[in-house]
């Protein structure tokens, strides 16, 4: 089985509501996964948007949630979730608000795409005190048994 990440609040290349953005609540979606390979000892969760600050000259991408560590029977993460109701030996890295936690979709300028990153690694990740997304990514490096990606889009209703 290959390894796939869904939500219930939205479709893969779907809009994602705006319950989970700045104009909503501005909690995380809820994210559910299937068919870790066996040999997984952790995983990993990266959101982030290419797109900032204007999707039609984007300049960078801006990271929404870093974890890390994840067990690999957890089987996704609840709506709203914060460090509280996360898997037990989950990490969190810092977004780019310089913060921990999610940090939902706030565009600035047009439709951007917001990718969910999964990966399953076959290793716990060692060494990382809140690490940006560049720190886990270099830690996780050698590391990546399988990979799955959910795109949502949102652009601000005003």
């Amino acid at each position: 089985m290959v390894l796939k990440l869904t939500s219930s609040a939205f479709a893969d290349g779907g809009e994602i509501p705006a319950r989970y953005t700045c104009e909503g609540e501005d909690i995380a979606p809820p994210l559910a996964w299937e068919g870790v390979p066996a040999n997984a000892r952790s995983l990993a969760l990266i959101v982030d948007d290419p797109d900032a600050p204007d999707p039609a000259a984007p300049k960078m991408t801006w990271v929404h949630w870093v974890l890390y560590n994840i067990p690999p029977d957890a089987a996704g993460l609840p709506e709203g979730a914060t460090l509280g109701d996360l898997p037990a030996r989950t990490g969190e890295g810092i977004n780019d608000w310089k913060r921990t936690g999610y940090g939902g979709p706030c565009p600035p300028i047009g439709r951007h795409r917001y990718f969910h990153k999964l990966y399953a690694l076959d290793t716990v990740l060692t060494g990382l005190a809140r690490p940006n997304k560049t720190a886990l990514e270099a830690a996780m490096e050698g590391h990546i048994i399988e990979q799955a990606v959910l795109m949502g889009t949102y652009k601000k209703s005003g």
